[in-house]
């Protein structure tokens, strides 16, 4: 098997999984900030300002991991 077809699959398997834990961090985010909202509607606003802070950094964290796997794959 050729080196740089294994370090492909390798790059795509670790997007995959940069991406993936990416979508779970997002969903947590939104059902802890549901829950927080439930508990306490009067800090709704504060809440639902740090959730959206939280999930734009995961998925932006997801997103580089899938530029760098998309580099190695494109790379000569």
């Amino acid at each position: 098997m050729d080196l740089t077809l294994l370090a492909k699959a390798i790059a795509v398997i670790g997007a995959g999984i940069g991406i993936a834990g990416g979508s779970i961090g997002i969903g947590l985010i939104g059902a802890k900030a549901l829950d927080a909202i439930a508990r306490q509607p009067q800090e709704k606003k504060d809440i639902r300002t740090n959730m959206i802070l939280m999930a734009a950094l995961i998925e932006g964290l997801a997103f580089f991991g899938a530029i760098i796997a998309l580099l190695v794959i494109f790379m000569n």
